[in-house]
């Protein structure tokens, strides 16, 4: 009986033993949540997956469309108890409360053997950087302002060069429009359209106007000339867009733009992994600026991912893994390449990417360019208020004098 038992007792412990190995092999994988769908999208997200799998990891590919979809799932599920390996977010404010609610691990060990501190912008580290620890991994810099534009088309419009000026900016719509053509290719959604206005009142407005808007919340300055001006303009560039514009995809603009149907598209540099995907060539079949004039502003967006918060070991180590490959100099080009935004790291070789992101790069080592995105400097709930105003002062007949109040009252709550 006792050698039956104790039969039974190492079959047992051979069995869990067994089992323990395949949990924590299965455990090794990493659910990795984003919205990242699109074609060009799809394409880039591949050169992360396939960096993580070259390191010994399993990725397992996790997508739900749209970026606000994305995030409130990925939110449900920390706080559900099921959370995910890891979980893209906007470089932001997006996720401070869970990090207050001590819902996230934080990724100390691997900031420091890669000399964070020393290697990110100061805008990406104070968006990842929280009470002095590091709980997102950065895995692009994005500048969400780009003017983008068709060579083709603005060949058959007469434009001869790149506007420098909001006037010429103007000038070169007008033709546009007068040839025929959609001068400016804009979907119609909450979140583009307010790109639209932060992006003019950077680049027509100045880095002052923004920060004391963005980051003070000055309510006198919303009434000044100077702002009222660039909300007077933003109104103006709707009478650009066409009848389709509406509710369409950011996606299904820049294919616009792609096609030579459309002039100019003011979208972030996400766009440019469309052009590659369509096998399009910067310089050559369409252009890119990044502002007006050669010390235009350069906002500091992108996409970071948060790693919800686990004690099992396995875990722990697929996520710190996750944030080891995704960082790496390699995958940052390769990344980067594919996503049409620029690497996190400046210690890359821009030669392998193309003449938008190498000016980019270029810009990245002026830090008086450098501005900090709206996501960054205002709550989640303050920039949902700007972009309702800003939405409906878009979609209907306001004045101006309305909106001003609008804001003000925006930006205090």
């Amino acid at each position: 009986m006792q050698q039956h038992t104790r039969t039974v007792l190492a079959l047992a412990a051979t069995a869990l033993a067994v089992l323990a190995g395949g949990s924590a092999h299965a455990q090794a994988k990493a659910e990795v949540m984003h919205w990242w769908t699109s074609g060009g999208e799809s394409a880039a997200v591949q050169e992360l997956a396939g960096a993580f799998t070259k390191s010994g990891g399993v990725w397992v590919d996790s997508a739900v469309a749209g970026g606000e979809n994305a995030r409130a799932a990925a939110i449900n599920r920390i706080v559900g108890g099921n959370p995910p390996t890891a979980a893209m977010f906007n470089t932001s404010q997006q996720y401070l409360d869970i990090i207050k609610e001590g819902m996230l691990n934080d990724i100390d060990a691997v900031a420091a053997k890669e000399g964070w501190d020393k290697m990110l912008p100061a805008p990406i580290i104070n968006s990842i950087k929280v009470n002095g620890h590091y709980y997102a991994a950065p895995v692009n810099i994005h500048m969400p302002s780009w003017f983008w534009y068709s060579k083709a088309a603005f060949a058959k419009a007469g434009i001869a060069a790149e506007p420098k000026t909001p006037d010429e900016m103007f000038a070169a719509l007008d033709k546009l429009k007068a040839a025929g053509l959609i001068p400016l290719a804009l979907g119609g959604q909450g979140w583009q359209e307010v790109i639209t206005f932060y992006s003019w009142l950077a680049q027509a407005g100045g880095a002052d106007l923004y920060l004391k808007f963005y980051k003070d919340r000055d309510a006198a300055t919303v009434n000044s000339p100077a702002f009222r001006k660039v909300l007077a303009d933003f109104k103006r560039l709707k009478s650009y867009t066409d009848a389709g514009s509406p509710g369409r995809n950011w996606n299904d603009s820049t294919s616009l733009v792609i096609t030579g149907k459309a002039g100019v598209q003011i979208m972030g540099d996400w766009a440019k992994g469309e052009f590659a995907n369509a096998k399009q060539v910067a310089g050559k079949d369409f252009g890119c600026f990044p502002g007006f004039g050669a010390k235009s502003p350069y906002i500091l967006a992108g996409d970071v991912f948060v790693f919800p918060r686990t004690k099992d070991p396995a875990a722990i180590k697929a996520q710190q893994q996750l944030a080891t490959s995704m960082t790496s100099a390699a995958t940052q080009v390769a990344f980067n390449n594919k996503k049409g935004s620029i690497p996190i790291r400046t210690d890359v070789d821009s030669s392998k990417m193309d003449l938008c992101a190498q000016t980019g790069l270029a810009i990245m080592k002026d830090t008086s360019r450098h501005l900090a995105n709206p996501d960054a400097l205002l709550p989640p709930d303050v920039m949902g208020s700007v972009q309702d105003v800003i939405s409906k002062y878009w979609n209907n007949n306001q004045s101006v004098d309305d909106v001003v109040k609008a804001l003000q009252n925006a930006i205090k709550s």
